[in-house]
């Protein structure tokens, strides 16, 4: 683990706000451990470990029921700590990998049958070496033929080079924590009016409404954050998910609370029926489509 890394929280509040039955953790991670699932040697950070049993724990303790697990930058393409994950949850989790652009066809079969069903696009610059955006292209195209979705990671003053490249994804697109907004300029900044407008002009681009703990100048409990999530949540209620983004790489300001994190989904989405959707019907639609359509 580096020597300025912040493990997760050992001993988490249990939440005041009682999730909805069948809620999803629609993004968390696993790390290792890493004497079995070594980490990537062209990784940016090495992590402490974070096991599937621990998550399961935390799952359970927080009031949820499912997880959908995003591959980290630590462990590259190598996603065998994520299938390891994905096959012991039994049937509870789903994943989101993270491919070589030569992969397969074999190897994208294998990872959808273990619950993949989406890849990710990092583009945070202190996290990735850039990739020539054809690359990404031609993986999409071929996820796009698995039905898997597309979940993109970058931060707000990177979104206009990105909004003609999102706008032709052939796919569902999710974008991590809201974008990145400097919280700093507020709502109404042009900022995120700009995101705002690439949700608004294209439905097929969903948002993880997550990570307060990043975003926030202020911290706990997150006052300067909410108001962008809940404004997403009622522009965009049915392309809305949540995760918890356990254990919170790269956390560098303080250790979050994930009961508290839990604390802050009524103040994003304010009623039952918000909340059912952000927690529930949204990622049940994308992760597990064939129950949801039941």
């Amino acid at each position: 683990m580096d020597p300025d890394y912040l493990p997760f929280h050992p001993n988490p509040k249990r939440p005041d706000f009682v999730p909805p039955a069948g809620a999803v953790d629609a993004h968390c991670h696993v790390f290792g451990p890493g004497a079995v699932f070594p980490y990537h040697p062209a990784r940016k950070y090495t992590p402490c470990d974070a096991s599937k049993e621990q998550l399961f724990a935390l799952r359970d303790h927080l009031g949820f029921s499912r997880n959908v697990i995003v591959q980290a930058t630590c462990h590259g393409p190598d996603n065998a700590a994520l299938v390891d994950a994905l096959e012991a949850s039994g049937g509870t989790a789903r994943g989101v990998a993270v491919v070589a652009h030569d992969i397969s066809d074999d190897d994208l079969q294998a990872l959808h049958a273990a619950g993949v069903r989406g890849v990710r696009f990092n583009f945070v610059k202190r996290l990735v070496d850039a990739t020539p955006r054809e690359m990404f292209q031609r993986t999409a195209q071929r996820v796009a033929g698995l039905g898997w979705h597309i979940v993109v990671y970058f931060e707000a003053p990177d979104l206009p080079d990105l909004v003609d490249f999102l706008a032709g994804m052939p796919a569902t697109v999710v974008v991590d924590h809201m974008g990145r907004p400097d919280v700093s300029k507020g709502v109404d900044s042009a900022e995120f009016q700009r995101f705002l407008t690439l949700m608004e002009d294209n439905h097929h681009i969903w948002v993880k409404v997550s990570c307060p703990e990043r975003l926030t100048v202020a911290g706990p409990p997150y006052d300067d954050v909410v108001p962008f999530a809940r404004r997403l949540v009622e522009r965009f209620p049915s392309r809305v998910l949540w995760g918890t983004d356990w254990p919170h790489p790269n956390m560098k300001s303080h250790v979050p609370d994930d009961g508290q994190l839990v604390d802050t989904i009524p103040r994003i989405a304010v009623d039952a029926a918000a909340q059912r959707a952000l927690l529930v019907d949204n990622p049940m639609r994308l992760y597990w489509p064939e129950e949801a359509a039941r």
